[in-house]
């Protein structure tokens, strides 16, 4: 996503064989990435089915958290906050409050940093 918010003005995208040599990763790897934030909506095809790719809306438009997103459920740094209520020591936990707050932190954080606002931080 760094690589497609630095080239955002590239009409041509950017190649994922680019990508991969760019960020230092496999082509293989890099092509279940893509899928993912195809799926999301936060990439696509400059052109053709041999074009690189774009960002699928403005990178102000985009946050640090919509990318997590792309890859799984919502934020949750320990498992109990996935069960919905279900935790057998719901009652009992002292710790819970504090875990919710902290995941709510994290997430407010990953929220309000845009991919924008990331590139130009790289750029510096």
């Amino acid at each position: 996503m760094l690589e497609l918010a630095l080239n955002e003005g590239n009409k041509d995208g950017v190649y994922q064989k680019d990508i991969a040599v760019n960020q230092e990763v496999s082509v293989k790897y890099l092509d279940h990435i893509i899928a993912s934030l195809k799926r999301a909506g936060l990439i696509r095809n400059a052109g053709g089915k041999k074009s690189g790719y774009k960002l699928g809306r403005p990178a102000t438009e985009i946050s640090i958290y919509d990318i997590y997103r792309a890859f799984g459920e919502d934020l949750a740094i320990i498992d109990c906050l996935l069960t919905a209520g279900k935790c057998p020591r719901k009652q009992d936990c002292v710790l819970k409050d504090y875990w919710c707050g902290l995941n709510q932190v994290i997430k407010a954080s990953m929220e309000s940093m845009t991919l924008d606002e990331l590139s130009r931080r790289h750029n510096k």
